[in-house]
C-alpha cells in the first residue's frame, strides 16, 4: 500500500524518479511496469501494471454497456501509456499528460493505497488550502467507515 507524500521532480525529459519509500514496495513485488493515465487531466496516476490489469477486468464487464464507464476508459485511454521503470527508478510521464497537468519541476508524489499521484505542487498546494474536508465529506466517511454487521 502506497501512503504519505513525497516531493519531487520532473527532468526535461518528462521523466520522474519515483521516490525511494515507494520503489521500495514496488521492489519488494517485482513491479517494473506501470500504466500511467488520469481521469481527469489534473494529475497523473501511476498505477503498478498488475493494479491496472484489476481495474481493466472490471471495466471489460460494463463498458459497452454502461456510459460513464466508457467516458472514463475514453480519459484513461487518451492520456495513457503503458511504461517501463528505468535502472535509475524512473518512468516517463505522457507528454499529453504532462502538458495538460502541468507536470514540470516541482511536484507532489502521493501514496494513494494502490497507486500513486503526481501533481503539480503549486496546483495541489493551492487546491488544499481552498478545498479541505467538509462537515458533509466527515460525515459521509464515517458513515462508510462504520464496521458492517452481518445477519
Amino acid at each position: 500500500m502506497f501512503r504519505g507524500n513525497h516531493p519531487a521532480k520532473i527532468d526535461e525529459k518528462g521523466r520522474l524518479k519515483l521516490p525511494s519509500a515507494f520503489k521500495q514496495l514496488l521492489d519488494a513485488e517485482n513491479v517494473t511496469e506501470f500504466y500511467i493515465t488520469s481521469d481527469d487531466g489534473i494529475k497523473a496516476q501511476i498505477w503498478p501494471l498488475p493494479e491496472w490489469e484489476k481495474i481493466e477486468r472490471q471495466y471489460v464487464e460494463i463498458s459497452s454497456l454502461d456510459e460513464a464507464a466508457e467516458k472514463y476508459l475514453d480519459l484513461t485511454g487518451y492520456y495513457g501509456q503503458q511504461v517501463e521503470m528505468d535502472n535509475q527508478a524512473r518512468v516517463l510521464l505522457p507528454q499529453i499528460l504532462r502538458g495538460k497537468a502541468e507536470l514540470d519541476g516541482d511536484v507532489m508524489v502521493i501514496g494513494k493505497l494502490n497507486r500513486l499521484e503526481v501533481h503539480n505542487k503549486a496546483n495541489f498546494e493551492a487546491n488544499l488550502a481552498t478545498n479541505g474536508l467538509t462537515a458533509e465529506n466527515r460525515r459521509s466517511l464515517a458513515e462508510r467507515m462504520k464496521p458492517r454487521v452481518e445477519s
